[in-house]
């Protein structure tokens, strides 16, 4: 199932890199498919759909960025 996320604080193609490893570091995250644009947009395909907050909580190893999930 693919979902669409908008993630804050992406400004350059070194953010991309280091929120995509980050993301998909998360152990419920199986198989998942991310696709980021520069501009922050991400649709991640995954099987199990994780909520805002278990994606929020991974990225919090980050500092600076925000996700929310995009109707």
């Amino acid at each position: 199932m693919k979902h669409k996320y908008q993630i804050s604080g992406i400004s350059c193609g070194g953010c991309i890199a280091r929120v995509k490893k980050t993301l998909e570091a998360h152990p419920d995250i199986e198989k998942a498919k991310i696709f980021l644009s520069p501009k922050g947009k991400a649709i991640i395909s995954m099987e199990k759909k994780l909520s805002v907050e278990d994606l929020q909580e991974q990225l919090n190893q980050l500092e600076g960025y925000t996700i929310t999930e995009i109707a």
